[in-house]
């Protein structure tokens, strides 16, 4: 069985094209899979029937000694790793059934991105720092406010900011190329703002940075001269939240992914095109952006209630 898990993450990799992250998070749940099926004494995916798979699943949500129930969340990701196992063992011969094939994974429950209002979205930026290259801006002051214009001018994941090099970016054609899941390329435009501040960055607040480290071609860097990590971007980020007032915990703390989520539906609150919208986030299916369309007829469901004299009733 640990051949075939191998096979199969192999596979993802190979043929998939799956982000690092989300293999880690395969191999994780397939091994507790395998500590699962030991434990009930089987030892070959032949002998492996819905039982067994549904056993798990449950178990998976209501947790037990070692481990706290998941999340529907997680749970769905770990019913999809045992799913896509027992049809890759199938197709390669290695069992002659799916068992997993009745077993209709939990739903998680839709939930909308939040979205900052723009005023909130500007507080956060001021709040980072100046962003131009005139006064005493300190290097990494020049650093965070770049890092935040980044992140909202050009809707790029985290993964995708902290992995951005210098000859990814044109800051004269104001455009960026970005490395996202699977391996996939896309060339974005960077905002008006986000230029001035990334000039600025890379001019007076990089080089000095990057003097206390051997050299690296990362457009963001730490004190230390080295590529900025995600945890230090999430320092950035919660410290410019904290000091515009705005929640950096709870289920509205601001994130990296809230400047995504506002970048997306305030491109579709403008008028911009969802297929659009679609390339510039990186979705591989427009399913996946057209949540944000959602939190559009929220908001507009809001101002009508708000506004129209014959909206209650």
């Amino acid at each position: 069985m640990c051949r075939a898990v191998r096979g199969y993450l192999d596979h993802l990799t190979v043929e998939r094209g799956l982000s690092v992250n989300t293999l880690a998070s395969y191999r994780r749940d397939l091994d507790r899979y395998l500590v699962t099926l030991a434990a009930a004494g089987v030892t070959d995916l032949a002998a492996v029937g819905a039982a067994e798979v549904e056993g798990h699943l449950a178990r998976l949500r209501a947790g037990d000694a070692d481990h706290p129930p998941l999340a529907v969340s997680s749970a769905a990701r770990a019913a999809s790793a045992v799913r896509g196992l027992h049809r890759f063992a199938l197709r390669e011969g290695l069992a002659g059934v799916d068992p997993s094939r009745d077993v209709r994974p939990p739903t998680p429950a839709r939930r909308l991105p939040r979205a900052l209002p723009v005023d909130d979205v500007i507080r956060l930026l001021e709040a980072a720092g100046p962003g131009t290259a005139t006064g005493d801006a300190a290097p990494r002051t020049l650093r965070d406010r770049a890092l935040l214009e980044f992140l909202y001018g050009t809707g790029a994941r985290i993964s995708e900011t902290v992995g951005a090099v210098v000859d990814d970016l044109d800051v004269d054609e104001g455009t960026v190329l970005l490395r996202g899941k699977g391996g996939r390329t896309r060339l974005v435009p960077v905002g008006g703002y986000a230029v001035e501040a990334l000039r600025a960055w890379l001019v007076r607040g990089r080089p000095a940075l990057l003097a206390a480290g051997r050299g690296t071609p990362a457009v963001f860097v730490n004190a230390r001269g080295a590529p900025l990590t995600r945890q230090g971007a999430w320092t950035v980020l919660r410290g410019a939240a904290e000091r515009a007032g705005l929640p950096v915990a709870g289920p509205d703390a601001v994130s990296p992914h809230t400047l995504r989520h506002s970048y997306a539906t305030h491109l579709l609150d403008g008028g911009a095109d969802v297929r659009v919208v679609q390339e510039l986030l990186g979705h591989a299916s427009v399913t996946t952006t057209q949540v944000y369309t959602l939190v559009t007829v929220e908001r507009l469901r809001e101002v009508y209630a708000t506004a129209h004299p014959r909206a209650r009733g």
